[in-house]
């Protein structure tokens, strides 16, 4: 017997507009209102902040208080510099790679609409390949070209330093199995927790305390929109989702990266961030849920908005589920349907086993 998809026509229609979005670092707020229409049906109500964190309030009110969180932005660059001949160089918006840039398709993002370009590269016949001068990549040489001959032209299009570029990719399936898409790191995230909130709406589920479903911005230059939207929030927990290597491709050595695949389940986290007696809770659900799991080990910092979250004001008993992805930073992330599916229900099946007033101290 097939088993029950936790996914829906609708959530996956969602999920496609959603990552087909631009939503870069500093400049989410049209994907965030995107996935607040989406989630209005499921929730009580909502609450925003100056800089565009969005969270989403199910059964208000109580003194209790619980958090689950993704964030929402996605790499970009930004105008620097316009020659005289209308070519256009760049500065990095979060960790952009400068390595896959040549030949890939672009929107450039001013007030007057989209303008469309590309990111040139000379030929292979021009690069003195045959006397060894060859040039990789790099942000000294990549550059885009909008079909403009000169500065004034670039600018007559609304164009100017500044103005945030995404690239043009869009979502795919790979053998029904895999999605793939740019921006998945972390837009998957926020697609997620929205589904936990739809399925606590369809199953009538009743929670003890009230859940904040919180979608972030700014993680990918610092944690930033959840180091401001946690001191606002003040909740005693916070389960975050962000993704994680799939260690299993070429070119990644498993000693410095871990050994993770696509397929195998949520990677649970265990480091200092991450508040022991949380992560024994969510571990306890898998196993009775029977939703399959990996575990990762972490140094000094989860490198996500769990760290934001666990040090915020006083503290809060913070975890982290991440989902494994192939190509990160790339146009081409890849995720795998199981995985998707068993972080959601990994998340709602955890929330349904947290108490009122329940406290995770090591010395209760």
């Amino acid at each position: 017997m097939a088993k029950k998809s936790v996914l829906n026509k609708k959530s996956l229609a969602f999920l496609e507009s959603y990552i087909n979005n631009a939503s870069p670092t500093g400049f989410e707020t049209q994907g965030q209102k995107m996935w607040l229409d989406y989630l209005k049906p499921y929730i009580d109500d909502y609450q925003t902040d100056i800089y565009g964190s969005v969270a989403a309030v199910i059964n208000p009110g109580q003194d209790y208080k619980v958090a689950i969180e993704a964030h929402a932005d996605e790499i970009s660059w930004f105008v620097h510099y316009i020659t005289d001949k209308g070519f256009i160089y760049l500065r990095r918006n979060g960790g952009s790679d400068h390595m896959i840039a040549p030949s890939k398709r672009v929107v450039i993002h001013t007030e007057k609409g989209p303008v469309r370009a590309i990111f040139g590269w000379p030929a292979i016949h021009t690069r003195g390949i045959a006397s060894g001068k060859d040039e990789a990549p790099s942000m000294k040489n990549i550059f885009l070209d909008c079909g403009c001959s000169s500065k004034e032209d670039v600018e007559k299009l609304g164009v100017h330093v500044g103005c945030v570029v995404t690239f043009e990719d869009e979502f795919m399936t790979l053998n029904d199995s895999y999605f793939v898409g740019r921006a998945f790191d972390n837009r998957a995230g926020g697609f997620m927790i929205a589904e936990v909130a739809r399925l606590l709406h369809q199953n009538k589920k009743e929670l003890p305390f009230t859940l904040y479903v919180v979608n972030a911005v700014q993680e990918e230059i610092g944690l930033r929109g959840a180091e401001m939207i946690s001191r606002t929030l003040e909740p005693d927990v916070a389960i975050i989702t962000d993704v994680c290597h799939d260690t299993q491709t070429p070119m990644i050595n498993k000693i410095e990266q871990g050994d993770f695949y696509s397929g195998k389940g949520p990677v649970l986290t265990y480091g200092p961030a991450v508040q022991n007696n949380l992560l024994k809770k969510i571990l306890k659900t898998a196993e009775s849920k029977a939703i399959p799991f990996q575990r990762a080990a972490v140094s000094r910092s989860t490198g996500t908005d769990t760290d934001a979250f666990a040090y915020s004001g006083k503290g809060v008993a913070s975890a982290l589920i991440s989902l494994p992805l192939r190509y990160m930073h790339t146009t081409v992330e890849t995720i795998h349907r199981d995985d998707v599916e068993n972080v959601i229900k990994l998340i709602y099946e955890t929330l349904l086993t947290i108490e009122k007033g329940e406290s995770f101290s090591y010395f209760a």
